[in-house]
């Protein structure tokens, strides 16, 4: 194995894609992002704050979401995702509780995220947190998923916005 997950692993239908993103918890994101740009040579941040605010549609373990966290991200063979958790609960707060910061997931692009959180519930692997709605059009969403006793790790299927909103301005430390 070259470190990913084998394809038999994954619940369909994720199996077989290419992994599109790699998530990272940090805990702060202004010193993340330049941590990773010094890593990368990066600079090119997208940045977003993601909650009830500007996503219609939150849910955490079966519930009506809460949690807002902001994200930077950069590249995309694969994008890199750095994500500082600002309100909990979700599975970010979950992962750090019991590990720290640090990789978290590792998302896959998928044509429908609904399409995706069927799929993949029926195959017998449980639906950690969603989002949907986040895109100018009202599209866009991600699904987390109790991937990590068999890959290690959490996994994600992405619903990729077709117009995305506009970045906000680089973070400055924490808020």
């Amino acid at each position: 194995m070259n470190g990913l997950p084998d394809p038999v692993v994954l619940p369909p239908p994720l199996a077989g894609l290419p992994v599109a993103q790699v998530g990272i918890l940090v805990p702060d994101l202004a010193a993340g992002i330049a941590t990773w740009s010094a890593l990368l040579g990066a600079d090119d941040w997208l940045i977003y704050t993601y909650g009830p605010g500007t996503v219609p549609r939150l849910t955490y373990r079966g519930e009506p979401g809460t949690f807002r966290m902001r994200v930077a991200l950069t590249g995309n063979a694969p994008q890199i995702e750095l994500i500082e958790s600002l309100d909990g609960p979700s599975s970010y707060t979950e992962w750090i509780n019991r590990h720290g910061y640090g990789l978290h997931h590792l998302g896959f692009r998928v044509p429908s995220v609904e399409q995706a959180i069927r799929e993949v519930t029926a195959s017998g692997v449980g639906l950690l947190q969603s989002g949907s709605g986040y895109g100018q059009d009202g599209d866009g969403g991600f699904a987390y998923f109790d991937t990590e006793d068999g890959v290690g790790l959490i996994v994600e299927a992405i619903e990729v916005p077709k117009r995305r909103r506009p970045s906000e301005p680089l973070p400055r430390g924490r808020r």
